[in-house]
């Protein structure tokens, strides 16, 4: 919305200025603090936009991490059984 108000403040100096007419000072403070109050909209989302981006890379973080251990107990597990295996095949073939 604030961006359509911008535009229309623009069109309205643009069509004054092609009709020769010279826009108001009020106009042109109008026109320049829509300006003012787009950037800091922009700004606004741009930051919004980071800290959604900074959460979402921590939790990607996370579960990277808890899947890693999770690797890491498996492959323990893995290994444990392989040594079981082992002593029980050595195990039946000494007898």
């Amino acid at each position: 919305m604030k961006t359509s108000l911008l535009l229309a403040s623009l069109v309205a100096v643009a069509a004054l200025t092609a009709c020769g007419k010279k826009p108001s000072d009020e106009t042109a403070a109008a026109a320049a603090a829509v300006n003012n109050a787009a950037s800091a909209v922009s700004q606004a989302a741009t930051a919004t936009a980071t800290a959604v981006n900074t959460e979402a890379a921590s939790a990607a973080a996370a579960t990277t991490n808890a899947a890693a251990a999770a690797m890491s107990s498996a492959a323990s597990a893995v290994s444990n059984a392989a040594s079981a295996v082992s002593a029980a095949a050595d195990a039946a073939a000494s007898k």
